[in-house]
């Protein structure tokens, strides 16, 4: 994490020196808002859209999220597709389909990953609006879900889903430069749902009292570790191996998997990344025989050369059911 990634989830920091530039950038923020939803918010698509996003930059938890939402939907007999624009891939307008064997440098770490664990089609574009279109296109499917995309208002959506980390919250409150926010607050109050992820930490969130209604939880629970050469699988409780582990993580808040291991009774050393950051053979290297310890979405960019003491630890998502209702709501 950086220091002003740092100093925005400090109540009093030098980072609100910027706000100035916060209130420039909320401005511009909004009229582009009035302006994208006036010519497309009213264009639907053939099916309901659903974006799961956040308006908080760094990851918050969408992608387990998103899986779980496909497995009970499918489970439901609904047929999902995703969208996504592959953030750490290669950008591109082009609308392009992603499959289980498809390389994460190419059309990034979170597609890739979704691709493999939920087995239904998922298409990356820049232009999410164009990817929901090729999508329906190429594929039969009921529903769409946007893995992100919360401030992509080209695209017309029916149902928001925005998600916090509830342990950082919203940070200082304040808009990019001077915090970690897209959107002031205020915008959760016009989202369908905001989802929780984990347990909120004293004075982390700065939710609008209107959103109090619609406010659901989620955790994150630890299933197994997978070796990733082999694909042996240990369950999470049952990790055999050394307790002092490295912990590797490029994801928004790398602090929260860190916790993860630790109540799993491991002693990780942490190592944070960027988030989508692109692993090299050194990153995973340490000069010591001790296990390396990391997340599925980082793995799929670590195959072709990890060694023999990596492992992944594999999550599932716990959620309100009332989200699948409200999803499936729109199919009615």
């Amino acid at each position: 994490m950086s220091p002003l990634e740092r100093a925005w989830y400090q109540p009093r920091s030098w980072a609100l020196t910027l706000l100035p530039l916060s209130y420039i950038f909320r401005a511009v923020a909004s009229r582009r808002r009035r302006y994208l939803q006036s010519r497309y918010q009213a264009k639907s698509f053939a099916v309901p859209v659903v974006v799961v996003g956040n308006i908080a930059v760094g990851g918050t938890g969408k992608t387990p999220l998103i899986i779980r939402l496909v497995h009970s939907l499918q489970a439901e007999g609904i047929r999902p597709g995703i969208v996504s624009r592959g953030y750490g891939g290669q950008p591109s307008k082009q609308p392009r389909k992603v499959s289980a064997d498809s390389a994460a440098r190419e059309f990034g770490d979170e597609p890739v990953l979704i691709a493999r664990e939920a087995n239904c089609p998922v298409v990356v574009a820049s232009d999410r609006a164009a990817a929901v279109e090729f999508l329906l296109t190429e594929f039969s499917v009921d529903v769409v879900l946007s893995d992100d995309g919360l401030q992509h208002y080209r695209m017309h959506r029916d149902l928001e889903i925005a998600v916090l980390d509830a342990r950082r919250g919203l940070g200082n409150g304040q808009c990019l430069p001077a915090g970690p926010l897209r959107e002031p607050p205020r915008r959760l109050a016009e989202v369908d749902f905001i989802v929780l992820n984990g347990e909120a930490a004293p004075g982390s969130l700065f939710l609008p009292a209107s959103a109090s209604t619609n406010v659901v939880s989620m955790r994150l629970q630890p299933t197994f570790f997978r070796h990733l050469r082999s694909g042996q699988r240990v369950a999470a409780n049952n990790w055999t191996g050394s307790r002092s582990v490295h912990a590797v993580a490029g994801i928004g808040n790398p602090e929260r998997f860190s916790t993860t291991l630790s109540a799993l009774g491991l002693e990780p050393q942490l190592q944070g990344f960027p988030d989508h950051h692109s692993f090299t053979q050194t990153d995973l290297e340490f000069g010591d025989e001790l296990p390396v310890v990391m997340t599925s979405k980082d793995a799929v960019k670590c195959e072709a050369f990890a060694q023999d003491n990596v492992w992944v630890l594999e999550v599932a998502a716990e959620l309100d059911p009332a989200l699948v209702q409200a999803i499936k709501g729109l199919l009615v």
